[in-house]
């Protein structure tokens, strides 16, 4: 039996659900919520904090600073508390409730911005904020999500040798896109693997991670405000954009069968519905990444009079619910010379 003493040491990393029974596609989930933190950002945190502290940035005086729209501060939340150092999260209004919470209830300080960025999401001006407060106090060490390659080398080093461990016949992976570091480490990873993986991102509508038009995005997660300075398009095959009622859609018809997810979830299971809805599925095998789990969302995408408020009384029409009908999502095809099994 496992036996720790800090809570980063623990993460189930070899847990995978079967979707095919409740979707009718051939598609493994795999379940990065499992760890005390509660989602895959566990991973990219430790990196940091470990390389932060090899590097010799981090002293008993410091105070570690991140901007997160929720996972990652919930992850630095708990090895702040492990290891005794003070923790700032900066996230904005759209941070779940119980996620502020239980940041605050490690003992960790939230700051709130409410200001929209140029771009018409939160996220330059809490970067902004941020910088503020490194440039008037040495104290506060930044490990900057964005641009932090341990974000992705976290990923390099677990998440995709993992995939890769359980499913030696992998050909198309889909990853949802936020900072990219997921993405990043997964791809670089089956870039040099033994056959070719066919990798697919996906974003959330409303998002200018890939460019487009931004947009507004209510579900914390996924989905940038500015381009993701760890993002290389040359390992991406496919982009697919989300609508946010497809990933509530999504959520909820996981909920129903038992399974309860959070809002990253159901956009990256929307679109890879999508995405083997237009393929051949014959002797596919197809993985797709499941960032957290969905405790966090009962008072939003779980809640009706949210749901109702922001998307209409008719966002979980029965008929949609039972058939999976929706709009299909933007997608765009990257020239690489590799492409999945048709």
């Amino acid at each position: 039996m496992p036996v720790i003493s800090a809570p980063h040491a623990f993460n189930e990393s070899q847990l995978y659900v079967d979707l095919r029974s409740i979707f009718g596609r051939p598609l493994y989930l795999k379940c990065e919520g499992f760890n005390f933190a509660g989602s895959i950002k566990l991973k990219a945190a430790t990196e940091m904090v470990e390389a932060a502290e090899r590097d010799g940035l981090l002293t008993p005086d410091s105070i570690l600073v991140e901007s997160s729209s929720g996972n990652l501060g919930v992850a630095l939340s708990m090895i702040a508390a492990s290891k005794g150092y003070r923790f700032l999260c900066v996230t904005d209004s759209r941070c779940n409730l119980s996620t502020r919470l239980l940041m605050e209830a490690l003992g960790s300080k939230v700051h709130i911005i409410s200001d929209l960025d140029a771009n018409g999401g939160f996220l330059g001006a809490r970067i902004e904020y941020v910088r503020a407060l490194c440039d008037t106090d040495d104290r506060y060490v930044w490990l900057s999500q964005y641009t932090n390659p341990g974000n992705w080398r976290a990923h390099y080093r677990k998440t995709a040798p993992e995939i890769a461990s359980q499913f030696p016949r992998l050909d198309v992976l889909f990853v949802g896109a936020g900072t990219t570091g997921t993405l990043m480490g997964c791809a670089r990873y089956f870039r040099q693997w033994h056959r070719p993986v066919h990798i697919v991102a996906v974003d959330a509508v409303g998002s200018v991670a890939f460019g487009g038009e931004p947009g507004r995005r209510m579900i914390p997660g996924l989905g940038m405000s500015m381009r993701p300075p760890l993002l290389d398009e040359s390992y991406v095959d496919e982009v697919i954009r989300v609508e946010e009622a497809d990933t509530i859609r999504a959520c909820h018809r996981l909920a129903r069968r038992g399974f309860l997810f959070g809002g990253s979830t159901g956009t990256v299971v929307s679109g890879a519905l999508d995405w083997l809805s237009r393929h051949d599925t014959r002797d596919l095998t197809a993985v797709a990444i499941a960032p957290d789990l969905g405790e966090r969302y009962l008072d939003t995408i779980y809640q009706a009079n949210w749901l109702h408020d922001l998307y209409g009384e008719h966002i979980l029409d029965s008929e949609e619910m039972a058939t999976g009908s929706r709009k299909s999502p933007e997608t765009m095809t990257r020239t690489t010379g590799r492409r999945p099994k048709s």
